[in-house]
């Protein structure tokens, strides 16, 4: 049974248009394509990110924060309590009743077992020199991966194509590999592996769920646009993905440091970039590109509905992103500086104790 399932998943007609298959992409005439056994050194280099990642953070991030003056407040201690801890574990932000249960069970004031919960709670969070050093760490990569990509594709013909993008398609699915789609295929693949591997011990955001969603989904995009030799277009996708990541992960840095006149200027930046891109470039030029076009060149198949579908829901994670950059903008038209809204704050001596 397996053995059938596994001939039935890399049928052609599954994969491919109608007269089409695996045998288009087999390498001759000092021509290279995709193949599957090649994202196997994605492995070694999410190895190698982690491993950069950990010297950049201790040799380059570290001290350039220290030297910015990413400082945090001491923070207040809390005594050893086993009955707040065990209640700790189950709610960290009690209710009144229950704040008046453990008055009752323990002697102390409501104020006080407040006061414990919060300081607690600041215990949990992480530094703002650790988020220093994350933010400084997916600058450097955005930044060198979005110019890398326009490197790599700039003087291709599918780049800025003709308004019926025939460049994009032109013997697809013989369309031959280049050594630059290669490495860019890989190093972001290889990028986006080490980003799932590192969730455990980064800085756990309100989107968390959101993030992973939109990290398997990129990572399966680069993974099936590489089997079926969708590297041209896939290669847009992750360029104009890549085109406002840096400045958002360079406003934070600011943050930080507490530049905040800097950040706001860098947040109209990338706010901007990130709308134009994700909401503009993306659906109606990409997904255009995608969807529109090769239905009038092609009979839809599985594969052709399979890419298209990841390709909306990363349309749909932009959107739900955009909604949230909007109400920061809303609160920046208005006067506020911006802030890293997707961690939570630590908490001051005097919130949630009345």
């Amino acid at each position: 049974m397996a053995s059938r399932l596994n001939a039935l998943m890399w049928k052609d007609w599954l994969w491919f248009p109608e007269g089409m298959g695996w045998a288009d992409m087999k390498d001759h005439d000092d021509k290279i394509f995709p193949k599957s056994g090649d994202l196997w050194i994605t492995i070694p280099i999410a190895v190698m990110f982690l491993l950069a990642r950990w010297i950049f953070e201790k040799t380059i991030a570290r001290p350039l924060g220290a030297r910015l003056g990413v400082t945090d407040k001491q923070r207040v201690g809390v005594k050893p309590n086993p009955a707040f801890e065990s209640s700790f574990r189950v709610y960290k932000h009690p209710s009144q009743s229950e704040l008046e249960s453990l008055s009752t069970l323990t002697g102390w004031s409501v104020r006080q077992i407040q006061r414990w919960f919060r300081r607690r709670r600041n215990q949990g969070q992480p530094n703002k020199l650790k988020k220093f050093c994350e933010a400084c760490w997916r600058f450097t990569f955005y930044f060198v991966a979005f110019f890398a990509g326009l490197a790599v594709m700039f003087d291709k013909p599918w780049f800025l194509t003709s308004p019926d993008f025939v460049n994009m398609w032109n013997g697809y699915p013989k369309s031959p590999l280049l050594p630059s789609q290669y490495w860019y295929y890989m190093l972001e693949l290889g990028f986006y592996l080490s980003l799932v591997v590192t969730v455990a011990w980064d800085v756990k955001r309100k989107d968390f769920k959101e993030m992973q969603v939109h990290h398997i989904t990129t990572i399966c995009l680069i993974t099936f646009s590489w089997l079926v030799n969708y590297v041209r277009p896939g290669t847009l996708i992750m360029l104009v993905h890549d085109a406002s990541d840096y400045m958002l992960e360079s406003a934070k840095m600011c943050v930080y440091s507490g530049w905040s006149k800097t950040s706001d200027v860098i947040f109209v930046m990338f706010a901007s970039t990130f709308i134009i891109t994700r909401l503009v470039i993306f659906p109606f030029w990409i997904i255009h590109i995608t969807l529109v076009i090769p239905l009038a060149l092609y009979t839809p198949f599985f594969g052709f509905c399979f890419f298209n579908g990841l390709l909306v829901l990363l349309l749909v994670l932009n959107m739900y992103w955009s909604y949230h950059l909007l109400v920061a903008a809303k609160r920046f038209i208005s006067g506020s500086h911006i802030k890293d809204e997707r961690s939570d704050e630590e908490e001051t001596e005097s919130e949630h104790e009345d």
